[in-house]
């Protein structure tokens, strides 16, 4: 499990772990001015803070994990996750407040077990990935893929968690793609989630349904199903160049935004930051995707290159469908932006993905015997 024998610490991406920190105080930042100002309850960024807190504790302890045990460890942390979401079916809560039954509560704690379901996935079907990478292409393994991806989507899906389902679906789909899937099986998949969508929509909640309707007109419903988008796109609207400062957006401050320190975080940055503090922090955000792509093209197997594509993609469809339906070109649905929106579980899962990249940085690469020897001259 520690094996300092297999770790080069000179290798240790400090640009990405300090791009993670600065991401994080700039949370705080959003998310004191979302729940605390104004009188409002300091628990918000209390959790937050402890989540970050231990989030940071397990990067350091990662960076002297043998990746090659966390590979060994890949089908009991899967079946770990898959009992969590089982039990999310039947005992979870959620459902009045927030539409899902997603979250689990164990007496004081409540904790969200999709989140860690992602990094349980990840973490197995990279291994998968690399057990078949020769015979990826095959029918038999591709059904071996699918059951395994199939096993937790179909979980979250009954909760109901739409968004959470299409991020796993997302980073699943380009991790295969990248370990070589053949590009008749990606043909075909299009074509059928083309055929598949109308099926789809008539399945969807009314509430699913009308998000979907306004995404596509905007001005649809502003007062009841589309009043968040709207309220969302007049603050972003009235941060102009530079934002209207800290602590003085009114949109924020006075409480028009719903969900402000969660899904419409970005929302707030906009309105106090301006342009140039969302620009800021979508920067910081290409920087750490750059990063962790870079990690994946230097990384040993195709385990931990897989795995490095697979948290780039995480992060990047949260980045991407976050901001995107905060300023209105993608549909509403409830998923956080990293590193900023409030929730101790998600900053948790964050950091810990961030943290196994950094731990596949600092991982040397086996020696290899059939390598050509070195030629000298003169």
């Amino acid at each position: 499990m520690f094996n300092r024998s297999k770790k080069d610490m000179s290798h240790f991406d400090w640009i990405l772990f300090l791009v993670t920190l600065i991401l994080c105080v700039f949370g705080f930042i959003v998310v004191f001015s979302a729940t605390v100002s104004r009188g409002g309850q300091w628990h918000a960024l209390k959790s937050q803070f402890a989540a970050t807190a231990l989030g940071v504790a397990l990067i350091v302890l990662l960076q002297y994990i043998d990746v090659d045990y966390m590979k060994k460890l890949a089908m009991p942390i899967y079946g770990i996750a898959v009992l969590l979401l089982i039990a999310t079916m039947l005992f979870g809560v959620g459902e009045d407040a927030w539409g899902a039954r997603s979250w689990l509560k164990l007496g004081p704690v409540t904790f969200q077990p999709a989140e860690f379901t992602k990094i349980a996935v990840m973490i197995a079907f990279a291994m998968l990935l690399e057990r078949y990478q020769y015979r990826l292409n095959k029918i038999t393994t591709l059904l071996i893929l699918a059951v395994a991806m199939g096993i937790p989507v179909v979980l979250i899906l009954r909760q109901p968690d739409f968004g959470t389902a299409a991020v796993f679906i997302f980073f699943l789909a380009l991790m295969i793609f990248y370990a070589g899937l053949h590009w008749g099986y990606i043909v075909a998949a299009l074509v059928l989630v083309a055929v598949a969508t109308p099926i789809v929509y008539q399945h969807l909640s009314p509430m699913q349904q009308d998000r979907i309707l306004n995404f596509l007109n905007p001005m649809r419903d502003v007062m009841k199903s589309g009043y968040q988008t709207y309220q969302g796109l007049i603050a972003i609207g009235s941060g102009k160049l530079f934002g209207k400062g800290f602590l003085h957006g009114t949109q924020t401050q006075f409480g028009f935004i719903p969900e402000r320190d969660t899904d419409y975080i970005f929302a707030v940055l906009a309105e106090e930051f301006g342009l140039v503090g969302a620009g800021v922090l979508i920067l910081l955000y290409a920087v750490m995707l750059l990063r962790i792509l870079l990690i994946a093209k230097r990384a040993k197997d195709m385990f931990s290159r897989t795995l490095c594509v697979g948290v780039a993609a995480m992060q990047f469809i949260h980045i991407f469908e976050n901001i995107g339906m905060t300023i209105g070109v993608m549909p509403l649905t409830g998923i956080p932006l990293p590193f900023l929106s409030n929730g101790g579980t998600f900053q948790l899962i964050n950091l810990l993905s961030i943290g196994m990249i950094l731990c596949i940085s600092t991982q040397r690469k086996p020696l290899d015997f059939n390598a050509p020897e070195p030629s000298f001259s003169r």
